[in-house]
């Protein structure tokens, strides 16, 4: 059954509702494709449109501007239940800015952009969540369509990317997250890193995403150089993952900073260099070393480790020599700090966690699409880092002692 268009100008309420009540017996929904009010609906805005043109061409004439009307323009909008043509009066200077429904928007209910942007949320490739609403809410939602949705984003990522930060934090983590991008039609492998704090009051968070292709001193300047000027003033501890040419960069924006180099990571590389047989009575030897109960117990393990393995791996006794200053930071403070700084773990369960959202993705279409999703992930977490960290209590006044006058806890 055809829906008839409705002359507003004349509109009969009580022939309307005689229709309505006709077309619901007969079985036709109220709603939806075909539904009884849709034509309600687009003649109720076309005569608004028609409505905002006649206001805005009378304000010209008072203002002594010679317009007129120019005809009309149509697009298809999407409703929550249904789509339409929608016509739109145009003026000849082209001067007239719609409100009801603006020149470019194309959905009418806030509900659908809504859906599609939790379902984003939940790393669901654009093609997924048109099939969705194509079979839950019998919706026909394109994929550049809901790209668009999508990119209702980016002014809030933004937004947060350039948010205020505490002038202190006690500790930080940096470490990288590596996807695939399409770049002007080649994919090329692109690293996300993370700087995750934990603040004065315990408690995580990110203080920013940075995307880049190579790591260097010039890239972690202008990361930290970025932190400064959203208020950061020290930063106290950075547990970090041998980062290339960031401790040069850090000794020039946070001079103060002390860098613990990630045990972990650096005994997962030197393993790479044992041979199987000898990894075992390897590791036995060099726990040892990173779990003595100082830094002089410490050293002396690690001089009889090289006693022992240093002819045969010489490379890998280098390496802990060379590094041992970064490597050692953690022995001077109690074991309920040591436990959170000698590693990159942290960062990494939050890596973890974005992953869960990004795993179903191949390729990225581009870097905004990678920016929009590792945003909604991220959001997602920082929900769930709402209490402070266990021991906090303690950790922070053991901190204030050993970082002196840069703690400003408020304690008299």
């Amino acid at each position: 059954m055809n829906n008839k268009n409705i002359d507003l100008s004349n509109f009969d309420y009580n022939e309307f509702k005689a229709d309505a009540i006709e077309k619901i017996k007969s079985g036709q929904p109220l709603t939806g494709k075909g539904g009884i009010l849709a034509p309600l609906l687009k003649e109720l805005l076309e005569t608004a449109l028609e409505g905002e043109l006649d206001a805005h061409l009378l304000e010209n004439r008072e203002a002594g501007i010679s317009n007129r009307r120019n005809g009309k323009s149509s697009k298809q909008v999407q409703t929550s239940s249904d789509s339409f043509e929608l016509s739109t009066p145009r003026d000849r200077e082209g001067s007239f800015e719609p409100e009801i429904v603006k020149k470019r928007q194309t959905i009418l209910n806030e509900s659908l952009d809504n859906k599609v942007l939790a379902l984003y949320a939940l790393g669901m490739s654009y093609e997924a969540i048109s099939e969705h609403l194509a079979e839950m809410y019998g919706l026909e939602v394109s994929s550049a369509k809901i790209s668009l949705i999508t990119d209702k984003l980016l002014p809030l990522i933004t937004e947060w990317r350039n948010r205020p930060l505490e002038s202190v934090y006690p500790i930080v983590f940096l470490d990288a997250m590596h996807f695939k991008v399409r770049v002007d039609g080649k994919v090329t492998t692109k690293a996300f890193y993370s700087v995750l704090a934990v603040s004065t009051e315990g408690k995580k968070d990110i203080l920013g995403l940075y995307l880049s292709e190579n790591e260097g001193a010039r890239f972690w300047l202008g990361v930290l150089n970025d932190l400064r000027a959203r208020g950061v003033e020290d930063l106290l501890i950075a547990s970090i993952d041998g980062l290339k040419g960031f401790p040069e960069a850090i000794a020039d924006v946070f001079p103060k900073t002390e860098i613990q180099l990630c045990i972990v990571h650096q005994i997962r590389n030197s393993l790479k260099y044992v041979v199987s047989k000898d990894q075992k009575a390897f590791m036995s030897d060099l726990k040892l070393v990173y779990r003595a109960s100082s830094k002089d117990l410490a050293e002396h393990h690690l001089l009889e480790l090289g006693e022992k393995w240093g002819k045969k791996y010489p490379a890998v006794m280098k390496s802990w020599n060379d590094n041992w200053e970064n490597l050692s930071q953690y022995f001077k403070y109690p074991e309920e700090l040591r436990r959170i700084i000698y590693t990159t773990n942290i960062v990494e369960g939050f890596h973890r966690q974005i992953r869960k959202y990004t795993k179903n993705k191949g390729a990225f279409t581009s870097e905004n699409a990678l920016l929009k999703l590792i945003y909604c992930a991220c959001q997602k977490v920082l929900e769930k880092w709402s209490q402070p960290m266990h021991n906090w209590a303690l950790i922070i006044s053991q901190l204030q002692i050993y970082f002196d006058g840069r703690l400003n806890l408020g304690l008299k």
